[in-house]
């Protein structure tokens, strides 16, 4: 069995964002040499998510709309007790996840025809990352 190990940084300039890493994927899994296998792709921060759906402007909108009105900012989250601020931050992680496993067939990551792979941030302006794993043969 093979392993590729590979992280993306991210300093996003908006406390949301919404990146497409498919690209990213994909050459992880090319420079791996798996045929066969999946990759796992995971935030390693409990503010952020992956996900994958499709890579249009006005959905993508829709997703925050969505994850605002779920999660809105709220000074009275009883995280913010702590000192902190981003109590909305870690609900929108939970709504979105923080991995998805992708299957890789014949060199290539096997995904719908619309489908990407997208990294969430719910509190940005702070250098994160994300680990992509390659596994297969």
């Amino acid at each position: 069995m093979k392993f590729n190990t590979e992280y993306l940084w991210f300093n996003t300039d908006q406390k949301r964002d919404y990146i497409n890493i498919t690209t990213e994927v994909a050459d992880a899994v090319a420079e791996s040499g798996v045929e066969e296998g999946m990759v796992l792709v995971s935030a390693m921060h409990i503010t952020a998510g992956v996900y994958v759906n499709d890579a249009e402007s006005g959905l993508i909108q829709d997703i925050d709309d969505w994850l605002e009105e779920l999660a809105p900012f709220d000074p009275n989250y009883r995280h913010h007790r702590t000192g902190e601020t981003n109590g909305d931050a870690h609900l929108k992680s939970l709504l979105v996840h923080h991995e998805v496993i992708v299957p890789i067939t014949e060199g290539q990551l096997d995904l719908g025809p619309w489908q990407q792979i997208y990294y969430a941030e719910f509190d940005g302006r702070r250098r994160k990352r994300v680990i992509i794993k390659v596994m297969g043969e």
